[in-house]
């Protein structure tokens, strides 16, 4: 059983977990990397099938693949032919999501000060995805194209104990559905299997405290607002 200590420190890796968009060049050692992936590879799994496949790219790695994307997405007659092999967002919007989903892009785009008009600024912006927002290491994330819904949700919580276990040493991420679009060219780029498709990217490494992208702060709803107790 943990103690109390152990329970504030495990809240606090969770608790502290943000969307960080803005990185220090700072490196990370393989070895730390390797440990990372190594404790979030206990996320439970049906039957223990551990759907999870990853690439971590650093250095050129890193840097090709976001140069040929950003060529991709920047391209205007090019990059509406590139759309996601899976729907990670509704196919119809309705509230209470389509708000939570205004507020938090107005209030990311009103910290690095665009406006609503500034259809250029907020391109540019997006396309930072696709520089993994400078960090050190970027994350690819597969699944083998046989695996159904459950394999997705397990995948979900490998990505998550990536997250918590990375704000435990530390660490910042950013969890990245904007890759999903270009899953052709990270497939060509990085020569993955046919069987393979992509689920999402992620960028790894140490937050810039200095940018001001990195205050955001999104909001939860309470417990009261989701969950009910049945006697």
């Amino acid at each position: 059983m943990m103690n109390s200590t152990d329970k504030k420190i495990v809240d606090a890796a969770i608790t502290s977990r943000r969307s960080i968009r803005a990185f220090l060049p700072k490196k990370i050692e393989r070895s730390d990397i390797e440990e990372l992936l190594a404790v979030a590879a206990r996320a439970p799994s049906g039957s223990n099938t551990q759907p999870w496949k990853v690439r971590v790219l650093s250095g050129a790695a890193l840097n090709n693949l976001s140069e040929e994307i950003l060529k991709a997405y920047l391209d205007p007659v090019e990059a509406p032919t590139h759309t996601e092999e899976y729907n990670y967002y509704p196919l119809k919007w309705v509230s209470p999501y389509v708000d939570r989903r205004r507020k938090v892009g107005w209030d990311l785009y009103a910290l690095v000060g665009l406006t609503r008009d500034d259809k250029a600024g907020m391109q540019a912006q997006h396309g930072r995805n696709y520089a993994f927002f400078d960090a050190p290491v970027g994350l690819i994330f597969t699944i083998d194209r046989v695996m159904e819904q459950g394999s997705w949700l397990d995948y979900g919580m490998f990505l998550q104990n990536i997250m918590v276990a990375a704000r435990a040493r530390g660490l910042d991420t950013c969890p990245q559905a904007a890759f999903a679009p270009f899953h052709r060219v990270v497939s060509r780029v990085l020569k993955l299997d046919d069987g393979e498709q992509l689920v999402c990217g992620m960028a790894l490494g140490y937050a810039d405290p200095d940018k001001i992208e990195n205050s955001l702060l999104t909001e939860r709803e309470p417990v009261s607002g989701f969950v009910q107790f049945l006697e």
